[in-house]
């Protein structure tokens, strides 16, 4: 199989989902837009390379070439880290330029590349150390939320954290949890109801937009379809 992967959810606040993925040959992947930034590790050809990606906001084709092993660690909504602008790298990345062996620098300091089953630790070591910060109010406004500030100050505060503000966030999730119903069988029509569209149009729209499929290519993929980047339901509440 050319691509392989696995992913977990997480007891940590600040993690959304850890997931770790093996490619080989050639094979073009279509990428689900994501509300999501990580930190992505990927071996490469022997060598080690770590990077900050951030979320995306459409379905994009990505093409792969070659064998790799990665992780990466996906951050909820509000974890941050203040020496990184996650505005600046909403649909792109920055690459660590200091990666040897197992370690890579962050912001002055050597770490040790996490795995799949350490990761939580991991990112309790950067809590502690003052590199990740954490905006509860952020996750809890997301998803529907009453919060006591400002309209004003709580949109400051999500785009700073994630990048995206809470409607971006909730039609790239919704659009996540469609195709994960569409993929399990359940009707279009019963999606809409489900999960607040106003009629199967605006469905297919947020589709492609978000996940490059058409709801009949979910429920039944065509042979030789891409194969789609890591997709799972989102948690909390997908109705906007």
């Amino acid at each position: 199989m050319p691509i392989e992967s696995e992913h977990r959810g997480s007891d940590s606040p600040y993690v959304a989902r850890v997931w770790r993925g093996r490619t080989s040959g050639r094979e073009t992947m279509t990428s689900i837009a994501t509300s999501t930034w990580e930190l992505v590790f990927w071996q490469e050809d022997g060598v080690m390379h770590a990077a900050a990606r951030g979320p995306e906001t459409a379905a994009s084709s990505a093409r792969i070439d070659g064998e790799s092993t990665s992780l990466g660690i996906s951050f909820a909504h509000g974890a941050s880290m203040p020496h990184l602008a996650i505005p600046g790298i909403v649909d792109g990345s920055v690459e660590s330029p200091h990666v040897e062996g197992r370690t890579f620098v962050l912001v002055g300091e050597e770490w040790e590349v996490p795995d799949f089953d350490n990761a939580e630790q991991f990112v309790a070591r950067l809590v502690r150390a003052g590199v990740l910060t954490r905006d509860p109010l952020v996750d809890e406004v997301v998803w529907g939320g009453i919060a006591r500030v400002g309209t004003r100050s709580v949109q400051r505060r999500v785009v700073t954290s994630t990048g995206l503000t809470r409607s971006a966030i909730r039609q790239i999730d919704r659009a996540r949890s469609a195709a994960v119903l569409l993929a399990e069988g359940i009707a279009p029509l019963e999606v809409v109801n489900q999960l607040g569209y106003y009629d199967q149009p605006h469905l297919a729209r947020s589709l492609q937009r978000f996940i490059g499929r058409t709801a009949s290519e979910l429920r039944s993929p065509p042979e030789g379809a891409d194969a789609l980047s890591l997709l799972y339901k989102p948690e909390g509440p997908t109705v906007s």
